[in-house]
């Protein structure tokens, strides 16, 4: 847990106007890589500290702040899939099963037992889900079930990227806390001071999450493969469909399919507007791409692309999800004259 992030300085004033009328479940969401974990984590110790500052913000000196840090406080619970808690070396068991990326109804029933406890200090226990919509259907009931009588003195915070997944009797249950993009120059300022040289590259690769683009800038193989892809696309009719598939063959399919929406929103904006939001350099070259499609086409390639994003966490066959989306890109992209 690092301290909060310059952008969330007023969301953190709502939070503290908030601690007077403490809801029983929280809903913070926003876009991937904002920070949303990192801020439900200084609320909790917030909420834990034995003597929180005159911001509210924890002290970070007294013995519950201490156990916080060594996450070892008995009233703090954090759930999220097996995936994202192993320790790199642990990742393959020895009966080579990989570690679960849901969350699991017994994950979630244990918080019964554990809200069924006293309190360490009688104040508050705090849970927080991340990310909630990795839960799998078993669990989303079996949560849904504690919010309809919600324990008392326990704040739930659920984390979500894409709150529409969850159950809507899930999210009424909720006070939402929405989570906004950080402004651009405010992610650019960010970016610099970490010493990244050329931050709007890779912001535009995260659809501007801030940290999305650090984690992106420390893979050189993933940017590397980013630009490769934007190229060949570039050249829709001359773009070799099976190379570029067998060359993508080790890239996440949502990740590749992310670049594929970013370029078609462009494309569509380009030729809506003449403006592009996320490759400015190539906006000549966008428009002369879109000077002889049909807009309507590529409309409907985007309404594709939003489908095979659902359908892409565990593709059969990567390579053959590729051939068939590029394919169908070529197709969109045919000249109407």
């Amino acid at each position: 847990m690092t301290k909060l992030y310059p952008w969330q300085d007023e969301l953190w004033q709502r939070w503290v106007v908030l601690r007077d009328h403490m809801p029983q479940a929280l809903l913070l969401k926003g876009a991937e890589g904002i920070g949303k974990l990192n801020f439900a984590l200084n609320m909790a110790q917030s909420l834990l500290c034995g003597q929180p500052l005159n911001s509210t913000a924890a002290c970070q000196t007294c013995s519950a702040c201490h156990w916080f840090t060594q996450q070892s406080h008995p009233d703090f619970k954090l759930i999220q899939p097996a995936a994202m808690t192993v320790a790199e070396d642990e990742k393959e068991k020895e009966d080579d099963k990989k570690p679960a990326r849901q969350i699991t109804i017994e994950q979630i029933r244990s918080l019964t037992d554990f809200a069924s406890l006293s309190s360490h200090q009688n104040g508050y226990r705090v849970v927080i889900i991340h990310p909630a919509e990795a839960m799998n259907n078993n669990a989303a009931n079996a949560l849904l079930k504690i919010l309809e009588e919600p324990p008392k003195q326990t704040l739930i915070m659920l984390i979500s990227h894409r709150p529409q997944r969850l159950l809507p009797t899930i999210r009424s249950r909720c006070l939402a806390f929405p989570m906004p993009l950080p402004s651009l120059e405010m992610a650019v300022g960010w970016l610099q001071q970490q010493k990244l040289a050329t931050p709007m590259d890779f912001l535009v690769q995260t659809g501007f999450s801030p940290l999305l683009a650090m984690q992106l800038a420390e893979n050189s193989q993933v940017h590397e493969q980013y630009h490769h892809f934007i190229r060949e696309i570039s050249q829709p009719e001359k773009v070799d469909v099976y190379a570029l598939s067998d060359y993508l063959k080790n890239t996440e399919p949502v990740k590749m399919i992310h670049w594929l929406q970013q370029w078609c929103y462009d494309l569509i904006g380009c030729k809506l507007t003449g403006k592009a939001r996320y490759f400015h350099e190539q906006t000549d070259l966008i428009n002369k791409l879109t000077a002889k499609v049909d807009v309507h086409r590529i409309l409907q390639y985007q309404s594709k692309l939003t489908i095979a994003k659902r359908e892409a966490l565990h593709p059969l066959n990567p390579k053959l999800l590729y051939e068939s989306i590029l394919l169908a890109y070529q197709q969109a992209m045919q000249s109407t004259t």
